[in-house]
């Protein structure tokens, strides 16, 4: 897969294509980028994902996001000299304690995550990097962190227990999917959608168009 890049970025030939990298396995991201037809190739980040001491959430997305791909940047200028790399990282912080919630790792576990998101109003937020990795020391990047706010509606025990039953929270960051039967739980989203799903793509999209030079649907003609 493909894209052209304009001259103005990384001082490139205007008629230059290069791949386009996904540093990242997540379903979501894949899916999210298979419906614009956006043209990537998969490579699996590999990188330390424990916070440090004290980090707060909006500098540990960011960092991860940029870390991810740094990962796969020797990798691809190995294979194809000059890549663009989009990489991604997203957390749900708890409404009242502020803590991540990441993972369930049983399924009381799930149960506990959505009675804490009952009724309340939490946050995600998705750091995301976008690297122009050429053989070049340095290399054309943005990094940002985009925050959205998910308000869930009340729940009952049955609701709960019969989402949890579904399977689907056990692997998703908070116990719920945006995308999935866990839309059935949200009463409101202020923000990105597809944050919540995983990347903000039009945040994205506005960097690759002002800052890489990608015109907006070209890769679909």
């Amino acid at each position: 897969p493909i894209l052209f890049l304009n001259e103005e970025a990384g001082k490139m030939n205007s008629n230059l294509k290069i791949p386009v990298i996904l540093a990242s396995t997540s379903p979501r991201r894949i899916h999210l980028m298979s419906q614009l037809h956006f043209p990537i190739e998969i490579q699996a980040p590999n990188i330390d994902e424990l916070p440090k001491p004290k980090e707060k959430p909006s500098h540990l997305v960011a960092r991860l996001a940029k870390e991810k791909a740094e990962s796969v940047r020797k990798i691809a200028i190995q294979q194809y000299k000059s890549s663009l790399i989009i990489a991604a990282d997203t957390l749900v912080i708890a409404p009242i304690s502020k803590k991540i919630l990441g993972k369930p790792k049983n399924p009381d576990e799930a149960r506990k995550m959505l009675k804490s998101l009952a009724g309340k109003t939490h946050t995600v937020l998705t750091g995301y990097c976008i690297l122009l990795a050429t053989p070049q020391k340095k290399c054309k990047q943005v990094v940002r962190v985009v925050s959205t706010q998910v308000t869930f509606r009340p729940l009952t025990e049955k609701i709960i227990d019969l989402y949890v039953l579904s399977g689907e929270p056990m692997d998703k960051a908070g116990s719920y999917a945006a995308q999935g039967l866990g839309m059935t739980l949200i009463d409101s989203i202020r923000g990105s959608y597809t944050n919540v799903v995983g990347l903000p793509i039009a945040q994205v999209f506005t960097d690759l168009e002002k800052i890489f030079k990608i015109s907006l649907f070209s890769w679909t003609k």
